[in-house]
């Protein structure tokens, strides 16, 4: 006998192919969006180094796992929202709950799916974007180097290395072999230095981004005042530093930077460079980073499914404004946790792993009222906002609204109106003709009633008064939500 009851495996595919179809559709959406806004400061690197069109994809395919990052995220959150938006649309989570199938029963495909998806990113951030910053460098030093290599022609002189410039007689096809070699190296000085040599070849290094020219059986001439030093040598090296344009978006990818470093690097170098040193808690930083923003990409996922289930057959999806606040809020405070890591004596994993424990909190707030048919936000809060609001604004609110907009309105009217109108009292601005101050007043369309504070309190559909909250409700008025709170706030202040 089967003790546990059978998955609904039916249920499950039929949720994941929902869930899959809009995130892939937003996934390629916000890719397209973030390829625009990398395309123009890329297009500097690709017109200076004159790149091809195969070595401009593999080029820019590096910077992927960069966007991603925090495509990923933002696509699997909009992914969840729009799906769910649609189902609760068009009835499908009510039918489910008719059937007994609750909240918690189709929460396991969407933790499957928000854990792949999170996976997924968890890979780009840690193993592919240091391998892209890596092979990017080898791939600008590389273009540059041939770039070098092909201005550089038999008989003519090359100014492609800066202030060196190479002059070589002839050119082994086969080799590369320089023959009758001359050099002329001004770096650092007025009169050139003039280096010839019967043969030669250029090397290049990746690690220092650097080429050198090698010069065997020649001569160094170097200007020293009225003379000349001339210098025989077997064997000569020149060692130039390569200018490659590698400002990608305000980056220079050609650095050895904390992005470009493995996991075990960044520890390392933490360590050597000391835990609570500036730099090591860069190191840090960034080893945290990558593991913040995957778990941070399940947590939105798990919390688009409230959001989503939020929508109703004719009306709006609001789950997707809700979803974009959420998904802004969650990188400000993870902007907020980053730069307390590094300026502040906070230990940088409580500081960095802050937003993502904060969201989790909220999400299991919010499934668990989205599971009980409940407010996302419990009714005790939202009283209580409405309360501290009532006590706070209004009174702000009354008075700008009787100091600025009341005499503002009457000076239209009247432009010839004594200055002493921007100090009349509330008494006086209410006029003869108008209901009195300090009573209930209602409005007869809405049969909504105000107490004194209330923003709607001296609104000219106001008609009626009475002299307390209790005659205003026996004659069927019933209070705006300000004026309940600010009714309550005063029945607890008594």
């Amino acid at each position: 006998m089967n003790r546990f009851p059978p998955l609904p495996l039916l249920l499950y595919s039929y949720l994941t192919a929902e869930i899959l179809a809009p995130f892939l559709a937003s996934f390629l959406i916000m890719n397209s969006v973030f390829f625009l806004v990398k395309l123009i400061p890329f297009l500097n690197v690709v017109l200076e180094l004159n790149i091809g069109f195969a070595d401009f994809l593999r080029l820019f395919s590096y910077l992927f796992p960069n966007m991603f990052l925090y495509s990923m995220p933002m696509a699997a959150m909009m992914g969840m929202i729009i799906a769910f938006s649609r189902l609760s649309s068009d009835a499908e989570i009510l039918a489910f709950k008719a059937n007994g199938i609750s909240i918690y029963t189709i929460l396991p495909p969407v933790i499957m799916v928000s854990l792949v998806i999170a996976g997924i990113t968890g890979y780009f951030s840690i193993k592919l974007i240091p391998a892209g910053e890596i092979a990017m460098k080898q791939l600008l030093f590389q273009l540059a180097k041939e770039k070098i290599d092909k201005g550089i022609k038999e008989h003519a002189f090359t100014e492609a290395l800066g202030d060196v410039v190479v002059y070589v007689q002839s050119i082994d096809k086969i080799t590369g072999q320089w023959q009758n070699v001359w050099v002329s190296d001004m770096r650092g000085q007025a009169v050139p230095s003039i280096t010839m040599a019967k043969s030669g070849a250029m090397v290049g290094d990746t690690e220092k981004m650097q080429v050198t020219i090698i010069l065997e059986n020649g001569s160094l001439n170097r200007p020293d005042g009225a003379y000349t030093q001339t210098v025989t040598f077997d064997r000569y090296q020149i060692n130039i530093p390569l200018r490659i344009p590698s400002i990608i978006d305000g980056t220079d990818v050609t650095q050895q930077s904390s992005s470009s470093m493995t996991m075990t690097q960044l520890q390392l170098a933490a360590t050597q460079l000391g835990r609570d040193s500036k730099e090591g808690r860069d190191k840090l930083v960034h080893y945290h980073k990558r593991l913040v923003l995957p778990v941070g990409c399940f947590i939105l996922s798990l919390l688009a499914l409230p959001f989503g289930l939020q929508a109703r057959a004719g009306r709006g999806a609001i789950g997707i404004p809700l979803g974009l606040g959420c998904f802004i809020l969650y990188y400000v405070l993870f902007t907020v946790g980053k730069n307390l890591a590094e300026d502040s004596t906070l230990p940088v994993g409580l500081a960095m792993w802050s937003p993502n424990l904060i969201f989790f909190a909220l999400t299991v707030l919010i499934l668990r009222q989205t599971a009980n048919e409940r407010p996302l936000i419990p009714a005790a809060i939202c009283n209580k906002c409405s309360a501290l609001l009532a006590r706070w604004f209004t009174p702000l609110w009354v008075q700008f609204r009787i100091r600025i907009h009341l005499p503002v309105k009457e000076l239209m009217v009247r432009p010839m109106l004594n200055l002493r109108q921007y100090e009349r009292t509330p008494a006086e601005l209410l006029g003869p003709d108008h209901l009195t101050a300090g009573t209930v007043h209602g409005n007869v369309k809405s049969m909504v009633c105000h107490v004194p504070g209330c923003p709607s309190y001296f609104g000219p559909d106001c008609t009626i008064e009475f002299k307390n909250m209790a005659i205003a409700r026996q004659a069927g008025f019933i209070p705006c939500h300000i004026c309940q709170a600010l009714v309550e706030t005063d029945t607890d202040g008594r």
